[in-house]
């Protein structure tokens, strides 16, 4: 019997030919198979075969042998099966492509694969809802768009915008003008997002040349969240190259310019579909204060789960809207844990930690466990801050991967959350990052070492 999911897609696109099966490996990188369409029904029903590997490659796309998911289990197969819904056109390939979202499982296709990111924000979304109330996550993504030409010295600029013929050079937070000379792009990528039933609503230029930020509607689903910001990411991405642009997600492009983050926006709503945050005074509600709480008393453990790279931490930088230190309060930008303003109804927090390099999964699920946490166990934070949180005196987060990991490594709670053998493969992947960069000899060292040493 055709699968029904499959049977409706393909009436209502006759002109599908080719399935591209994807799945998310543990950076947030996305990898698959492309299958004919004949093949779908079968597929939707059995699904598909890839290597558990693929949740255990580095930087380079290398299997970390050392997690025992290479050769030393003889590079064995995982199944993946579809995430129903997620079946979708793929718009920039023409009228002939579709897409669909896997997730792993053990071969017996009921035991999840708990090396894959995806599994572990089910195993955490299983726990929060515990707690006994409805979320209502959505996120934010910043990104920069790139010229496809390096400048004089070799180093990224931004594009020329075929609408003005100018390169954006300025700081224009929020510059409608900038917006207008990349609306083809903008527009794009909306349209492109709606035809994949992804809910992207908003973008604005934000704090430096070429830097944009797109909104994700919010939802009721931290997995559908999740695979939405998993999915926007390739949009934008693929409509970028379609107009002969590039764009990045790394967290610091540029060394002189603002970071890129992922802000992750969450309310709780009761049986009563009453926001459990909303209050006049939202810094002194107890829920709002548990769940900033729990936040705060995790931050250390799931820092390297949110920083997952060397450039992830030249974005912690002060003075730069990127959060530096365990703060929280009301409406302010150099917090790591804000509230927003706007009315009562409305009153949410806005985690500021994780960069846009991080793998969205493992982003919604480091929320979750620590608002859980702190709900539950009724943790207390700290006060909250008022004013320029970095010209205070505030306990800091890690600003390097061999103390997040480390912090990682020893935090039972992370373990029991994200599971206690996924820590372990993730921790071993990135220690062997860690070894990749440092092993490099840079052309500053030279400039400054070689002529004097």
């Amino acid at each position: 019997m055709a699968h029904p999911e499959v049977s409706a897609f393909l009436q209502q696109h006759p002109h599908i030919t080719t399935v591209e099966l994807l799945v998310s490996d543990l950076n947030g990188v996305i990898r698959g198979k492309r299958i004919e369409r004949d093949l779908l029904d079968k597929v939707y029903d059995q699904g598909f075969y890839l290597p558990g590997s693929v949740m255990a490659l580095d930087a380079t796309g290398t299997t970390v042998e050392e997690t025992g998911l290479g050769a030393e289990e003889g590079d064995r197969d995982r199944l993946c099966l579809p995430i129903p819904g997620t079946l979708t056109i793929v718009p920039w390939q023409g009228e002939d492509r579709a897409q669909a979202l896997f997730s792993m499982f053990e071969t017996d296709g009921e035991t999840p694969f708990a090396m894959d990111p995806r599994q572990v924000l089910v195993r955490a979304n299983e726990r929060f809802r515990a707690l006994g109330y409805t979320p209502g996550i959505a996120v934010e993504m910043e990104f920069y768009l790139i010229d496809l030409e390096r400048d004089p010295n070799g180093g990224l600029q931004p594009p020329v915008s075929p609408t003005s013929g100018r390169r954006m050079s300025s700081k224009q937070v929020y510059s409608m003008d900038d917006l207008d000379d990349y609306d083809f792009f903008i527009t794009d990528v909306i349209e492109t997002a709606h035809a994949q039933n992804i809910p992207a609503d908003t973008v604005i230029t934000e704090y430096a040349p070429g830097q944009f930020e797109v909104n994700l509607n919010h939802c009721d689903d931290p997995l559908a969240a999740a695979d939405h910001a998993v999915l926007l990411k390739r949009v934008i991405a693929q409509v970028a190259r379609k107009w002969e642009m590039e764009a990045t997600f790394m967290a610091k492009p540029y060394i002189d310019e603002a970071g890129s983050g992922m802000h992750i926006h969450l309310s709780l709503m009761d049986q009563h579909g009453t926001n459990i945050f909303a209050s006049d005074d939202p810094e002194q509600n107890p829920n709002m204060r548990w769940a900033m709480g729990g936040l705060i008393a995790m931050a250390d453990g799931v820092q390297a789960l949110l920083c997952p790279s060397i450039n992830s931490y030249r974005r912690l930088a002060p003075d730069a809207f990127a959060p530096t230190s365990k703060t929280w309060g009301y409406d302010n930008r150099t917090l790591a844990l804000r509230i927003p303003s706007g009315g009562v109804e409305a009153t949410r927090i806005e985690h500021r930690i994780s960069g846009a390099d991080t793998n969205p999964y493992l982003a919604v699920a480091a929320v979750l466990a620590g608002v859980t946490e702190g709900i539950q166990n009724k943790i207390e934070p700290p006060d909250p801050v008022e004013g320029n949180a970095y010209e205070q005196i505030h306990p800091t987060i890690a600003d390097n991967p061999r103390d997040a990991l480390r912090a990682l490594e020893k935090d039972d709670r992370i373990k029991e959350w994200f599971g206690a053998d996924f820590v372990e493969m993730y921790s071993i992947c990135k220690w062997s990052e860690v070894r990749l960069f440092e092993h490099q000899i840079t052309p500053l060292e030279y400039e400054l070492l070689l002529p004097y040493l």
